[in-house]
């Protein structure tokens, strides 16, 4: 038998959009390691890296909502997620960035940096809002010579594309296994294994810091692990996180108490914010 993945089908009304962000809001207690939205319909399908904390997160979905949100327990055949990856999935320009899957890498130009990423359930594959926002604000700042962190590494984009761009060394962190095996092969996949390194790790026990951190979370990891993050981010550094909504607004209010707000965008309800330690 094949690798399954523990997942909820949750099917929210879409008569109700903020109600949706109320389910995401929950579920930030349960870390999923991915959020599938379906276009065609009202449901998230959300990852996770045991059958024991889906199920946990079932239940705090049912203590939640009641009846207003139908919660369906779910193992994604590996193969299957792979199958329905490589039917949608494609090349994306972000920048200078192009993140392609094996099966749709284009040719090399010489103002282009092409980053290879395998779907997997590992989150980033640069079709999210996201890890666009975040992508695009790694490139407006110079990373040259730099060493960057990666928190919530998942396929291991972010710290790949930091890289690329010149940084001297990157390290991602994810606590799930096989995102790490992901992002190790797309290291591997675009040539660059011996400058990144990626590690099974809680970061909120890290205490090496980095003059880059990158953290793609939820808004509610972000606002509880706000001292934490900035105290990775060396004097001279920058902080740059997504995540999070534009409705979450204790996000970027608690990081600024404590590092510079530099920079502050936005993609749909998407946000992301570039902060300073002097």
């Amino acid at each position: 038998m094949g690798k399954t993945w523990p997942a909820l089908d949750i099917h929210v009304p879409g008569c109700d959009p903020q109600l949706q962000e109320l389910v995401l809001a929950e579920l930030d207690d349960f870390q999923p390691t991915a959020i599938q939205d379906f276009d065609d319909t009202a449901r998230l399908r959300a990852f996770f890296t045991t059958a024991e904390t889906r199920d946990s997160a079932a239940r705090g979905l049912a203590l939640a909502f009641g009846t207003h949100v139908f919660v369906e327990q779910v193992d994604i055949d590996d193969e299957d997620w792979a199958a329905r990856s490589q039917s949608h999935i494609g090349a994306i320009a972000i920048g200078r960035l192009v993140i392609s899957p094996p099966w749709d890498v284009p040719d090399k130009t010489a103002d282009v940096l092409n980053i290879i990423i395998r779907p997997s359930t590992g989150f980033g594959t640069g079709h999210h809002a996201t890890t666009r926002l975040t992508l695009r604000a790694l490139q407006s700042r110079n990373v040259a010579n730099r060493t960057v962190l990666d928190i919530g590494c998942g396929s291991g984009v972010l710290a790949i594309a930091a890289v690329s761009l010149g940084a001297t060394s990157a390290m991602g962190v994810d606590i799930d296994p096989d995102a790490l095996a992901n992002a190790r092969e797309n290291a591997e996949l675009n040539g660059v294994a011996g400058s990144v390194r990626f590690e099974e790790r809680d970061f909120r026990h890290l205490s090496s810091p980095a003059d880059v951190v990158m953290a793609n979370l939820t808004g509610g990891l972000l606002e509880s692990s706000a001292p934490k993050l900035a105290e990775l981010v060396r004097p001279g550094g920058y902080l740059i996180v997504s995540g999070f909504m534009d409705s979450e607004k204790g996000v970027v209010e608690t990081l600024a108490a404590l590092l510079t707000l530099q920079e502050l965008a936005q993609e749909e309800e998407w946000m992301c914010a570039v902060l300073a330690r002097r």
